[in-house]
């Protein structure tokens, strides 16, 4: 009796044993297979961006193509002028730029702001005239550094 619970019982060992190695080789079958389904995916990834790099060379292309085109295309037009023809040329004023319009605004409502706050009226104007035409300044250099 001793020696059939002896042999039941390494009979049970061993196939545990054996269920172990089997489990451990499917797990890292299911590893290896999930690792190249990544890989597969990261590949499909890697070519629809390459795709889209290489459509945006080919556009990139085309437009340096255009300007390339167009800057081929010049038109020269020659006039025989007569003796007597005057020309009058009319100059545009340049009026004033954004930063001196923006100091001028600026000293202005710093000046009625200073003296309003102040107890010293004609010293908070004085400060807030400054100190309005230096924001204001800055300001409009700003305004134009952006329009150009």
């Amino acid at each position: 009796m001793k020696n059939i619970y002896i042999i039941v019982l390494s009979l049970v060992i061993v196939s545990c044993q054996n269920q172990g190695k089997m489990e451990i080789q499917k797990a890292k079958q299911v590893s290896i297979d999930s690792m190249k389904q990544v890989s597969a995916d990261s590949m499909t990834a890697e070519f629809e961006k390459q795709k889209v790099v290489d459509s945006m060379q080919i556009e990139m292309a085309k437009v340096e193509e255009a300007k390339i085109v167009t800057q081929k295309e010049v038109v020269v037009v020659n006039h025989q002028a007569a003796a007597n023809t005057t020309t009058t040329t009319t100059t545009k004023k340049k009026g004033w730029s954004g930063a001196a319009k923006g100091a001028v605004i600026g000293a202005g409502v710093g000046a009625v702001t200073g003296a309003i706050i102040s107890k010293k009226k004609g010293q908070g104007a004085i400060i807030g005239g400054l100190a309005g035409a230096g924001v204001g300044a800055g300001t409009g250099a700003i305004i134009d550094g952006s329009k150009k």
